[in-house]
């Protein structure tokens, strides 16, 4: 592995959840990623709300490092425009970004962490791995469940809101998120992925 300097900000790694910013996408299914940084960001008695990069950002510590975590406000399809950004400032290596984001082949609820990978149909992936011309960085897919049949168009499905009972589902992935991410940072992956793949 390459030496990568202690950076400006002595930031280390990038902690980014995928969505789309316009209130009217807030608790769509596209959106699990951005509901999932929230929710870290809460637990850390902070709110993702500086502007920067192209995304709003909070400079948090997470087992003991300095990660900042991101909501490209760019729309889906270019988040990779936002992580480009920051990563390339502050010289993070593309093993360092974690990204959550939502994923349609998952169960609502259901947690897939993986190493690396390529973008499995998602736009926002595809993007990342664009501008960062590498797919090696670490991902948290969070599900949220399939189309209800194979005719109904995947852009409408995947900007639908959550049902009632689908919203709990997903808030309690994401109360598991930060311990999921914190486990990542420290160089846990496979512990991460035994207690939470599912």
């Amino acid at each position: 592995m390459p030496f990568f300097s202690k950076t400006p900000g002595g930031i280390t790694h990038l902690v980014v959840g995928l969505g789309n910013p316009d209130r009217k996408y807030l608790n769509t299914r596209h959106n699990a990623g951005f509901i999932a940084v929230d929710e870290i960001a809460a637990s850390l008695g902070t709110a993702i709300d500086k502007k920067k990069f192209d995304a709003l950002v909070a400079d948090v510590t997470l087992a003991g490092e300095r990660v900042l975590l991101m909501k490209p406000q760019t729309y889906m399809n270019l988040s990779g425009v936002a992580v480009e950004k920051a990563a390339s400032f502050y010289k993070i290596p593309p093993e360092h970004v974690i990204v959550l984001f939502d994923d349609i082949s998952l169960d609502v609820g259901r947690v897939r962490i993986r190493r690396k990978g390529s973008a499995g149909g998602h736009n926002g992936i595809r993007s990342i791995i664009d501008y960062l011309q590498s797919d090696n960085f670490p991902r948290v897919k969070i599900g949220v469940g399939e189309r209800p049949n194979p005719n109904y168009d995947l852009a409408d499905w995947v900007l639908s809101t959550f049902k009632e009972d689908e919203k709990k589902a997903i808030r309690e992935v994401a109360s598991h998120c930060r311990e999921i991410v914190e486990l990542m940072l420290g160089g846990n992956v496979d512990k991460a992925m035994n207690l939470y793949n599912s």
